[in-house]
């Protein structure tokens, strides 16, 4: 097998929500409406269908997120001055990023580039596909959003909450719908299936040729909401010829198809049948099928449901007003209203499938919910897999459920959870129905990459027509070949709970030493003669060590001590004055804060966070005469010198009345008051 190229280096407002069937379909040729019962359609020569130079270019694929990693799907696709964004989605932290709360991808190069953006097309969803959104458009303007029914009810309380519904447009669209984004990219919603509801892939016509992106996706024969996949679509455009695949490959390790959602059904039913008390149910928030199916097996059975976590509601709620979710309005009662039902009649439906810290199943395990406590006869379901980085949390978090009490169900061989990504022959089925020229497969960590790519090889694509990239890499495709070029800024953005901004690497660097090492508070009341006013205070807070805190406490006066003597009179720009304009009070804090640092590093075998809080004080006569005496003058000047003598007895003189009337303190950052003090020098 040749080698592979790779690089090494809360509820619905549908007000707010415009159909796009107006502009978009206008500018769309007659040939090109949808229409069920149409084979014959121009696939085959989009180029004719843009306005452009008639010399064929390069169309540069830049993928931002979602390689090497699962999460933060986020790829733009540019041709000459124009971008179209697909997708913008987030990833969860990991376990040394404290206090974030969301990873999103390097957006410096659409920062750079925002001029060019002409729009974005949404394939589903899922908070890896569209969480970031909201969060970009803070930064950049998308004129117009295209994208299924659902995920754009998702996407506008997002854009609400976040305050930027009035920073783009957004258009919903449905199967075999298209729409134009710009003036090089013409774009068809292709129904898809996949674990969440109203789901695509796409067809992007650009002036080189048909680019089909699958989005999420597996061959769901039997799903659940009846929306089928669709092959015929598909088989036409590898008919006509498509220029280039980019496939998702998350399960691309995993022999066979992919089960069917359906499959997950029976097996719920017996697991929730053979629960004596309490059910307590936690699946993906965004998985409406997967809901769908739990709620009717509920009602089924005589189980009120009560929902725990935002992201829950919220997705029924909209599920539920666009009919992907069915069931009564008795169904759901309050959390509060579960105790008038006996315990085998209530079933809690709740987030923290993945061991999320703030989510209701987390908290429910560590007894610091306020509503519900774990108590013995409960039974409950994790119905979905740990993503890759998240098992450690998934099981501390059932091991302290069934420390609680409860029987906790998981696991593959219980047969209640099924992926929603496609397996090898998903893979290869999409391959013999697009039979594309080049390929690109991406959404997985690099090991996925590379088996998807040997699949697309073993069913004659090319070594050399197909890349294995990073995030960064510009792929740059024309009708006759794909290679990958330059790089762009392609790192992570991280965003805390105020949600005010990006956290910077040196803030997460200070916390991870904060949480590693611990902290030492040092505050200090100077002189402005550069002498300490009294001795040092130090504060430790989480630093272990088995030297005696005294001894260090000394060695950290010692070592002020010595600073001020030999290293203060850098910091005095003016030292006839003296005053708080004239000592640079934050440079000296940075050097002390480095000269504790080595300190501690070498004397004490630990690196701690080092704070230094220095207090500017006026020095008082008593100080001021202690100071060295300036040297002794030259030759040259002692004639000046003795000639000044009965001058500056009168000054001084002043000078010392005023000064025992001075104050002692001047709170740092507040400007003191002058007095003719300042000249007694």
């Amino acid at each position: 097998m040749a080698p592979i190229k790779k690089k090494t280096s809360n509820d619905f407002k549908a007000s707010s929500i415009a159909p796009a069937n107006g502009s978009a379909n206008q500018s769309t040729p007659q040939s090109l409406l949808v229409n069920p019962n149409r084979t014959n359609f121009s696939a085959a020569q989009p180029a004719t269908q843009f306005i452009g130079n008639g010399k064929p270019g390069t169309l540069k694929i830049i993928p931002l997120g979602g390689l090497h990693e699962i999460g933060k799907n986020t790829c733009i696709f540019e041709y000459e001055d124009e971008i179209m964004m697909l997708d913008a989605g987030l990833a969860f932290p990991t376990d040394g990023m404290h206090g974030i709360q969301i990873v999103l991808p390097d957006m410096t190069y659409l920062r750079d580039n925002r001029h060019k953006i002409k729009g974005m097309i949404v394939t589903h969803g899922h908070e890896d596909h569209i969480g970031g959104i909201a969060f970009h458009l803070k930064q950049v303007d998308i004129p117009v959003i295209y994208g299924p029914r659902l995920a754009m009810a998702l996407l506008a309380d997002k854009m609400e909450e976040a305050g930027v519904s009035d920073r783009t447009e957004i258009r919903t669209v449905g199967p075999r719908e298209f729409v134009r984004v710009g003036t090089k990219f013409l774009v068809e919603f292709i129904r898809n299936t996949h674990s969440m509801a109203d789901s695509f892939s796409v067809a992007i016509h650009t002036p080189l040729g048909v680019v089909i992106h699958t989005g999420d996706f597996k061959f769901d024969h039997t799903p659940v909401d009846g929306e089928y996949f669709d092959l015929q679509r598909l088989a036409e455009y590898g008919e006509k010829g498509v220029l280039c695949l980019i496939s998702d490959s998350t399960n691309a390790e995993i022999p066979g198809f992919t089960p069917s959602e359906k499959s997950v059904y029976p097996n719920l039913e017996r697991v929730f049948s053979n629960a004596p008390g309490r059910l307590l149910v936690t699946t993906f928030a965004s998985s409406v099928h997967r809901v769908n199916m739990i709620l009717d097996i509920a009602q089924k059975q005589g189980r009120v449901v009560s929902v725990l976590g935002r992201s829950m509601l919220n997705t029924i709620a909209h599920a539920r007003n666009l009919g992907y979710v069915k069931c009564q309005d008795d169904l759901f009662v309050p959390i509060h209203e579960l105790q008038n039902y006996p315990d085998h009649k209530v079933l809690i439906l709740t987030t923290g499938s993945q061991g999320e810290p703030l989510s209701a199943m987390t908290r429910i395990s560590k007894g610091e919910h306020r509503q519900i406590k774990i108590r013995n006869g409960d039974t409950v379901v994790l119905s979905a897999n740990p993503i890759p980085g998240n098992t450690i949390a998934v099981v501390n978090t059932i091991d302290r459920l069934m420390m609680l009490g409860a029987n906790v169900i998981y696991g593959r061989d219980k047969g209640i959870h099924v992926s929603g990504h496609g397996s090898q022959e998903d893979h290869k089925l999409m391959i013999s129905l697009t039979r594309p020229k080049f390929f690109m497969p991406v959404h997985g960590e690099h090991r996925m990459l590379v088996k998807h790519a040997e699949i697309a090889q073993s069913l004659g694509v090319p070594a050399d027509n197909m890349v294995i990239i990073e995030n960064g890499d510009v792929v740059e495709l024309t009708q006759d070949s794909i290679k990958i070029g330059d790089r762009v800024p392609s790192g992570i953005e991280l965003v805390d709970a105020s949600r005010s901004g990006v956290v910077s690497d040196r803030a997460l660097r200070e916390r991870q030493q904060l949480a590693n090492e611990g902290l030492v508070t040092i505050a200090a009341s100077v002189y402005n003669t550069g002498q300490l006013a009294s001795d040092p205070q130090v504060h430790m807070s989480g630093v272990v060590s088995s030297i005696d805190p005294a001894k260090l406490k000394g060695s950290i006066g010692a070592t002020l001590k010595n600073f001020l003597s030999n290293r203060f009179e850098r910091f005095v720009t003016n030292p006839a004055r003296r005053s708080d304009d004239d000592i640079d009070w934050g440079g000296l804090k940075v050097e002390l804060e480095r000269e504790f640092q080595r300190l501690l590093r070498r004397d004490f075998v630990g690196t701690p966070q080092v704070v230094v809080l220095v207090q500017p004080i006026a020095a008082p006569i008593s100080v001021r005469r202690d100071r060295p005496a300036p040297a002794a003058p030259t030759a040259g000047t002692a004639a000046s010198a003795t000639l000044n003598t009965n001058t500056a007895a009168p000054v001084a003189a002043n000078a010392e009345a005023v000064d025992s009337e001075a104050s002692a303190a001047v709170p740092s950052g507040r400007r003191r008051r002058r007095t003719t003090a300042s000249v007694a020098s």
